[in-house]
C-alpha cells in the first residue's frame, strides 16, 4: 500500500501564519504559502542542520505570481498553485502555474505551466536561488542574523552553490530542460501553446565532502513511489490505526500520527529509527524530548522507543568534559548533525538533568510493552551507568536529591525541561541560585529506580532489585518531607542552592503525580490547586499559576500552556484516580486541550499563550514555537492511554484496562495495537472496553471505575 495519504492527514504540515514545512528525516523545507523561500528570515531548505537554500523565489515576467493555494501531498511533498499576475494593462491571467515540491536528501521541484487561453503565450520564468549555509539553531535565536552568501559557479549545465570557507560543502542545481544559468539562479524563455502545457523539473542535491548526496527520489518518479513517501507509508501501515467518535479527538489523533511519522529519523546504518524533537529548529536527537515522546507514542509504535534508547545509549557519556558537560553514564541532551554545528558546545551536548533518569524509565516501560528481552538485556548496562550517574554526579552534594549546575558558561543555566532564564523561581518571582533540585526530576529518579528494580527481579538479580527499591523508598520519604509545603498545600517546585524550598505553584508538580512519588495524604490538596483557575487556563494547564510573581501568559515557561506538560499532568491525575477530584480535573484539562487543538486545525503547537479562555478564544499562539513538535504531537496519545487506563505487562502476559473516557469522546478504537507479538483491536466507551486478538494464555483485566 504505497498510496499517499488523503489530504486531510497530509494537511498537517500547513501551519498557522501561512508557513509550510516539509520534512523527510534530517531534510526539511520551511517556506511561504506561495512556495517561495524568502531571504532574511528562517525560511530555507535544510539538510543535516545546515541551510543549503536561503532563497528560492519564482517570478514570471519579472513579477511574483498570484498564489491560489497550497495542497499537501504528504509530509515531504506539497503542490503550490498560482496564476500569472495581471499587469497594469489588465492582461488576463490565462497561465496556471503548479509547483510540485518534494524533499528527501535534497529537493525536487516540478514546475508545470498550463495555458488556459485560446492563443499561444510567451513568458520569462525565473527561479532565484541563494545559499548561506546557516544553521537553524542560531536562526531560531535571532532571525535577523546575516550569513555570507555562497560562492556560485556554473559548469556543465549545473549551478553550484558552495560554502565560501569550506568548498567541499554546497548544493548543486540542475534542470531537465535547457535553461540559462546565472549567479542569481535559473531562467527560461518559454512558449506555451494554446490549451497546452510546459514543464521542467529541477533537482537540488546537497554536496558533502565534494560529493552530491544520494537523494530519496528519482527524476520523473511519481511521488507515491519515492523512497521518502514509501518509508512513511510503510510506517503508517505498521503503526496503530486510531479512530474516535469525537471529531476534535479524531482529527487530532490523525494529525498526531502523521506528524510523528514525519519526525522519525531513520538511522539506516544501525537499522533503527528515533524521533526528532521538532521542526524546523530541532530535527535532531534530543534526550529529554525524544524519550518523553517515545513514551507517549508507545500505543502507536514501540519501535520508536527502542530506537531512541539504542541511539542514546550509543552516545552515552563516557568521560568528564566540563565544556560539553559530558559525564560517565549521563544521557545526552542534544545531538547536532551539521559538520560545523553551532549547538551549545559542539555536536554533542549533555547539559540535561532529566534525560538520564527518563532513559531508565523508558527502558522499563518498553519492556512492559513487549520489547524483545534480548534488546532490553543489551541496554541494561546503559541503564546501570545512568543510575550510577544519578548517584555519583547528579547528586552533587550527597543529600539524596539530583541537582543541576552548568560546568561551562556556554551551557544551559537551567537543565530541566523549563530551561530558559527565570523559569524556576519562588512565589515572589525571584529566581533561585544553582545548584537547583527541581521537583519533577526527583520523581523521574524514583520511577527509574522502581523500573530498574522490576527489570532486575524479572532477570533474577534480586540484589540489584532490593538496592533500587530501597533507594526509591528513601527518596520518596525524603521528597515528601522536604518538598511538601503544608502552609501552601503543594510541593516546592525546587530546592535552591541553599536547600531552601522555592514555593512557586508550577506545572512541574503534575509530573510528580505522573511518576507516583506523591503521598496520598498530600495528593488531594495538590490536585485541587492544579485544577484551580489559577492553573487551568480553560485550554490546558499553565506552566505557572496566575498568582505567582513571575506569571506572564506570553512567556515561554512562566504562564504559557505546553500540551505535553498538560498531558503528563492528566496522566498523573489518572494515576491518582482514587483521590477525590482527580478524574474530574483530568477530564476538564483534556477537554480544554482538545478544544485548543481544534482551534489550531488539529495540530497542537509546542506551546501557546496562557490567557484565560474567557478572555481570548481561540487561544493566542506563541510566535516562535516548533511546528510540528514531537512531544506536543505525542500528547494526545498520552491522554488516550491515560483515560483507557491501559497498563500492559507483556512479559507476564497481563493487560489491565481501567477505562474512564470523557463523555464527549464517545467510542475510541485502536486497531493493530502492537503488544509484544500480538496485534490487538481495542475499543472503549466511557467506563467500558473490549480487547480482541489476545493470545489464549494472556490475562485481560478490565476494571470498572471506582
Amino acid at each position: 500500500m504505497n498510496q499517499p495519504p488523503d489530504s486531510t492527514e497530509a494537511s498537517v504540515l500547513v501551519t498557522e501564519a501561512a508557513t509550510v514545512t516539509l520534512i523527510d528525516g534530517t531534510t526539511f523545507c520551511v517556506c511561504a504559502h506561495s512556495g517561495d523561500i524568502t531571504p532574511g528570515g528562517n525560511h530555507g531548505l535544510y539538510f543535516r542542520d545546515t541551510r543549503v537554500l536561503s532563497r528560492w523565489e519564482l517570478t514570471l515576467d519579472g513579477r511574483r505570481v498570484e498564489t491560489l493555494s497550497s495542497q499537501p501531498v504528504d509530509a515531504c511533498a506539497t503542490r503550490f498553485i498560482a496564476r500569472r499576475s495581471k499587469t497594469a494593462q489588465g492582461d488576463d491571467a490565462s497561465l496556471l502555474l503548479v509547483r510540485e515540491r518534494l524533499v528527501g536528501n535534497g529537493l525536487r521541484e516540478t514546475i508545470t505551466i498550463q495555458n488556459l487561453g485560446p492563443r499561444p503565450v510567451t513568458a520569462a520564468l525565473a527561479i532565484h536561488a541563494q545559499a548561506d549555509f546557516a544553521e537553524p539553531f542560531g536562526l531560531d535565536a535571532d532571525h535577523s542574523t546575516t550569513h555570507e552568501p555562497a560562492k556560485v559557479t556554473i559548469a556543465d549545465g549545473t549551478l553550484l552553490l558552495r560554502h565560501r570557507t569550506d568548498p567541499s560543502r554546497g548544493l548543486s542545481l540542475t534542470a531537465d530542460t535547457a535553461s540559462d544559468l546565472t549567479p542569481d539562479g535559473l531562467t527560461w524563455q518559454i512558449e506555451v501553446p494554446a490549451r497546452g502545457t510546459w514543464t521542467t523539473e529541477i533537482v537540488g542535491l546537497p554536496i558533502v565532502d565534494d560529493k552530491p548526496v544520494q537523494p530519496r527520489f528519482h527524476r520523473g518518479e511519481p511521488i507515491s513511489r519515492t523512497a521518502a513517501v514509501r518509508t512513511l507509508s510503510t510506517w503508517r501501515d505498521n503503526s496503530t490505526s486510531l479512530a474516535a467518535d469525537d471529531s476534535r479527538l479524531a482529527l487530532t489523533l490523525t494529525r498526531t500520527r502523521s506528524d510523528l511519522g514525519a519526525l522519525r529519523i531513520e538511522d539506516r546504518a544501525h537499522g533503527r529509527a528515533f524521533v526528532a524533537a521538532g521542526a524546523p529548529w530541532f530535527m535532531a536527537l534530543f534526550g529529554r524530548d525524544s524519550l518523553l515522546t517515545s513514551w507517549m507514542a508507545l500505543p502507536l509504535d514501540l519501535d520508536l522507543a527502542i530506537g531512541t534508547l539504542q541511539a542514546l545509549a550509543a552516545v552515552q557519556g563516557r568521560r568528564t568534559d566540563p565544556f560539553t558537560e559530558e559525564e560517565p553514564g549521563r544521557i545526552m541532551h542534544e545531538l547536532r548533525l551539521g559538520s560545523h554545528s553551532t549547538a551549545i558546545a559542539g555536536q554533542r551536548y549533555y547539559g540535561s538533568v532529566d534525560a538520564t533518569p527518563l532513559f531508565v524509565m523508558l527502558l522499563a516501560e518498553a519492556w512492559r510493552w513487549g520489547a524483545d528481552e534480548t534488546t532490553v538485556r543489551a541496554l541494561l548496562p546503559a541503564a546501570d551507568a545512568a543510575l550510577d550517574w544519578v548517584r555519583d554526579y547528579g547528586d552533587r552534594d550527597g543529600d539524596g536529591f539530583v541537582e543541576y549546575q552548568r560546568t561551562s558558561e556556554r551551557g544551559l543555566p537551567h537543565q530541566g525541561w523549563k530551561d530558559v532564564d527565570g523559569s524556576i523561581n519562588n512565589a515572589q518571582g525571584e529566581p533561585g541560585q544553582t545548584p537547583i533540585a527541581v521537583a519533577e526530576v526527583q520523581g523521574y529518579v524514583y520511577a527509574a529506580l522502581l523500573g530498574r528494580a522490576e527489570l532486575a527481579t524479572a532477570f533474577g538479580d534480586e540484589a540489584t532489585a532490593h538496592s533500587c527499591r530501597q533507594r526509591a523508598e528513601t527518596l520518596r520519604q525524603r521528597f515528601n518531607e522536604q518538598y511538601w509545603l503544608p502552609d501552601r498545600g503543594w510541593y516546592a517546585v525546587a530546592l535552591d542552592g541553599h536547600k531552601q524550598p522555592m514555593d512557586a505553584l508550577a506545572s512541574n508538580l503534575g509530573h510528580c503525580l505522573w511518576t507516583g512519588i506523591v503521598d496520598d495524604e498530600h495528593a488531594e490538596q495538590l490536585i485541587a490547586h492544579l485544577g484551580s483557575t489559577e492553573m487551568d487556563s480553560g485550554f490546558g494547564l499553565r506552566t505557572l499559576a496566575t498568582s505567582m510573581g513571575a506569571y506572564n501568559p506570553m512567556t515561554y515557561h512562566n504562564g504559557s500552556v505546553w500540551p505535553h506538560d498538560t498531558a503528563l499532568c492528566v496522566a498523573g491525575l489518572m494515576r491518582y484516580a482514587r483521590i477525590p477530584g482527580a478524574v474530574e480535573t483530568a477530564h476538564r484539562l483534556a477537554d480544554g486541550l482538545l478544544d485548543a487543538a481544534a482551534a489550531f486545525g488539529g495540530r497542537l503547537p509546542e506551546l501557546f499563550c496562557g490567557f484565560p479562555r474567557e478572555q481570548y478564544t481561540p487561544p493566542v499562539p506563541y510566535p516562535t514555537g516548533c511546528s510540528p513538535q514531537a512531544w506536543a504531537s505525542g500528547a494526545p496519545l498520552l491522554l488516550l492511554r491515560a483515560f483507557l487506563g491501559l497498563d500492559p505487562h507483556i512479559p507476564t502476559g497481563r493487560i489491565t484496562l481501567t477505562p474512564r473516557l470523557p463523555a464527549r469522546w464517545g467510542t475510541v478504537h485502536l486497531d493493530g495495537l502492537r503488544l509484544g507479538p500480538a496485534r490487538l483491536h481495542l475499543s472503549a466507551t466511557g467506563d467500558t472496553a473490549e480487547l480482541h486478538g489476545t493470545p489464549t494464555d494472556w490475562t485481560v483485566d478490565i476494571q470498572q471505575q471506582v
